[in-house]
């Protein structure tokens, strides 16, 4: 096959730990084309398929230059087996355009994982909201009495943007409320910008944990990642240390719940953050964890990917 990684500038990947780097050397690994492009690459002119400056790649295995451009290109997506969409977060306009491009890419014939419709219909912080049955208590507002007021009954409680990612903008909030207005204030810009709030997990204190859900179906580990020193949030963007570790029971049965339902909706791959037995986010865009897995337990979570893509691909 030959396919198209819509990614971050490569230039940018740590490629010990990044998980489409992971994708891109598999795929070679098994005799497909691995061309890459970034967003702004991205083009539809009126009478004329979407299209895209591309640069066709071979993986070098070098852990420094460890990518050649064996050709640069203007290429209609079309034309591609499968384009895979990885572009990180924040989920902005710009990404919001994107995702049209690529459904119009999709009409012409191309086949996109994660399918653009199904990453616009699913925020990553909102997309919970569908299960109520995996959630600690939340809510999502613009209105700085609702927050008070949802303070003031769970006590102890996270705030954060809807557009974050890495744990940026995250702040908890105690009892006492110290700094709760201010923190309302830098968040929801004057009632301008909505705010996700929900009730403080004790349990991540064991961690925050990503398992990661393949085809509609659970990898059989999961990331644990457990804040370090004072920090309240797990993630390793933010300093959290990554512990693999095998489902539980309840990690299994709320995968195989949500992958149920999202699975057909074009979402290939998809990482749930769970705290204890909640649901805190659905990750869509661009879910990680795949080498940090493999590292430590020896489930090779990219080949895994790579047979769905080829299987989903085959359907298609």
């Amino acid at each position: 096959m030959n396919i198209l990684f819509i990614v971050d500038p490569l230039a940018s990947f740590k490629i010990k730990k990044d998980t489409s780097f992971a994708m891109m050397r598999e795929a070679q690994k098994r005799g497909h084309q691995v061309s890459a492009c970034e967003v702004p690459h991205i083009q539809w002119q009126r009478g004329e398929c979407v299209k895209a400056q591309v640069q066709d790649l071979r993986l070098t295995g070098d852990a420094t230059t460890w990518y050649e451009v064996t050709a640069s290109r203007e290429a209609w997506l079309k034309d591609f087996d499968a384009i895979i969409m990885r572009k990180d977060p924040p989920f902005d306009s710009e990404y919001f355009y994107a995702t049209h491009l690529l459904s119009q890419a999709e009409r012409e014939g191309a086949k996109v994982f994660n399918k653009p419709e199904a990453l616009r219909n699913h925020p990553e912080k909102l997309a919970i909201m569908e299960f109520p049955q995996f959630i600690g208590p939340t809510l999502v507002t613009r209105s700085a009495s609702a927050i008070k007021a949802f303070h003031a009954e769970h006590k102890d409680i996270i705030l954060k943007p809807l557009d974050g990612m890495g744990g940026m903008g995250i702040f908890r909030v105690g009892a006492d409320g110290m700094n709760l207005g201010s923190i309302i204030e830098t968040l929801n810009l004057d009632g301008a910008q909505s705010v996700m709030v929900q009730k403080f997990l004790p349990a991540i204190a064991q961690g925050d944990k990503r398992v990661l859900i393949i085809g509609g179906k659970p990898v059989p580990f999961c990331l644990a990642r457990i804040p370090q020193g004072g920090e309240v949030r797990g993630n390793l963007a933010a300093g959290g240390k990554g512990v693999a570790q095998p489902l539980n029971d309840n990690d299994r049965a709320i995968a195989e719940s949500v992958g149920a339902v999202l699975a057909p909706r074009g979402l290939l791959l998809i990482g749930l953050d769970v705290i204890g037995t909640h649901v805190t986010e659905i990750n869509v865009t661009s879910p990680t964890c795949f080498q940090e897995i493999f590292d430590q337990t020896g489930c090779d979570v990219a080949a895994l990917y790579i047979d769905a893509l080829e299987a989903a691909v085959k359907a298609a």
